[in-house]
């Protein structure tokens, strides 16, 4: 049967003390409602409706690049129920209806598709047992053990306020029965509002049995409503993709202390230590390791690659063999061909590094091409900026900068050109020469001053 997923994600979030609308709060990155659009697609639904309010135009600009998704608006927030109802014009083909939360992000798509298969011409409903159900609605049943209805907690009596087992809000329901329910709701309760609970009570009333499944985790049925739960359900969540790693074969020193932020390819005998933020798309292949408080952005890392601590890696790639940091960024455009050295307190900007090559101390190489075999020693500065434009540096193979240079680009160096220690180099070097500019030095008779008494 065809699957349509409903999402509610109207709520305020006024717990959040925010401006930001809840569902777009983030997790790994993603807002929660990123992650919820993510598991209902793995179910392959003939439909995704999204039901707006608090923020709308926020959150529908969040996801503007999204075609698939269909988009309904409650503009009053009249319970659960209302906002379904305001989906369903939207639903125009599925046979059955999901219902997901934009606010619970940690729910795997083998939970929801054993819901959906086990509730094929019936009605399915996800819960979970706490030890502490203090505000969450009850699963009332008979003596049979058959659900019979739901309770939300303000309108429990003392009995019904002892049960532990509750609802999670997710249901799956035939669309022709929800219509007919959905048109049956009242506003008869203590919040004043059109629960959707209460219509798994008309589908007892008509016979149908309830279908019951409970995920693997209550955590893939929690909600974020305040910053704590936020923080909670971060860790939960790097905890997952920090198992999947290591399961993998992934090396991890701490698996407490590692952020993933994207997605994340890599080979066999990788280790990672503490401290590490891998952000957008990374790439690591075999035999590499990273240090302790590196941050890897959309970055790719080929084999046999040491990253030492300390180090921040954003759009750049570093090629096979090559030795990074510690205390090394590589910015944007950045590229070691492989084999090569980048030291501490390095900052290197579109540029190429040719293999072999070392820049091993405190330097900054912008907008640089860099040939095979050339040492770079310290403090060297490449001047890539005029105040108004940015110029190239061109430094041929096996050329020789000596310490505390600076380059002023436009400018080539010849290849096996050797830059004297303290030069300031504004025309081209000659390939195979020596090139200097340094006031001779003197050494003069002369009385330091000495403080007055």
């Amino acid at each position: 049967m065809t699957i349509g997923v409903v999402i509610l994600a109207a709520g305020q979030g006024t717990r959040m003390r925010s401006s930001i609308p809840k569902v777009l709060h983030r997790i790994a990155g993603k807002p929660l409602l990123g992650h919820v659009i993510d598991c209902a697609r793995a179910l392959d639904p003939a439909e995704i409706v999204v039901v707006y309010g608090h923020g709308g135009e926020q959150v529908r600009a969040a996801f503007a690049e999204q075609t698939d998704l269909r988009w309904a608006e409650q503009a009053e927030q009249l319970g659960t129920g209302h906002a379904l109802m305001q989906a369903m014009p939207e639903l125009r083909s599925a046979e059955q209806v999901l219902v997901l939360y934009g606010d619970v992000p940690l729910t795997r798509p083998e939970t929801l598709h054993a819901l959906v298969d086990a509730t094929q011409h019936g009605f399915g409903l996800l819960t979970v047992t706490l030890d502490d159900p203090t505000g969450y609605g009850r699963i009332v049943r008979n003596e049979g053990g058959r659900v019979q209805r739901i309770v939300e907690q303000k309108d429990a009596g003392a009995e019904e306020l002892s049960i532990r087992e509750v609802n999670t809000g997710i249901m799956c329901m035939p669309r022709a029965a929800l219509v007919r329910w959905l048109g049956g709701l009242s506003n008869s309760n203590a919040q004043r509002e059109y629960y959707l609970t209460d219509v798994l009570a008309m589908a007892v009333a008509e016979g149908l049995d309830i279908q019951v499944r409970q995920p693997a985790s209550v955590l893939e049925a929690e909600g974020v409503n305040n910053r704590l739960q936020l923080a909670r359900l971060e860790r939960a969540h790097q905890g997952r993709l920090a198992e999947a790693l290591m399961h993998d074969g992934v090396t991890l020193r701490d698996p407490a202390r590692i952020d993933i932020r994207g997605s994340v390819e890599y080979g066999r005998d990788v280790e990672i230590d503490f401290n590490v933020l891998l952000e957008g798309r990374v790439v690591i292949g075999d035999n590499v390791r990273i240090g302790a408080n590196c941050v890897l952005r959309d970055a790719t890392i080929a084999s046999d690659v040491e990253i030492l601590d300390n180090c921040v890696i954003e759009q750049a790639s570093i090629g096979p063999g090559s030795r990074i940091g510690p205390f090394a960024r590589l910015r944007p455009g950045a590229r070691l061909t492989g084999g090569a050295h980048v030291g501490n307190f390095v900052e290197i900007k579109k540029s190429v590094i040719g293999q072999g090559s070392k820049v091993n101390h405190l330097s900054y190489i912008g907008d640089t091409d860099i040939g095979a075999g050339v040492n770079v020693g310290a403090g060297t500065i490449t001047c890539n900026y005029d105040g108004a434009n940015k110029h190239r540096t061109v430094i041929g193979d096996s050329a020789f900068i000596g310490s505390n240079s600076a380059l002023v680009a436009p400018v080539t160096i010849g290849a096996g050109a050797t830059i004297g220690a303290g030069s300031v180099v504004t025309r081209d070097a000659p390939a195979e020469q020596l090139t200097l500019t340094r006031a001779k030095q003197v050494s003069l008779n002369w009385q330091r001053p000495t403080k007055k008494k």
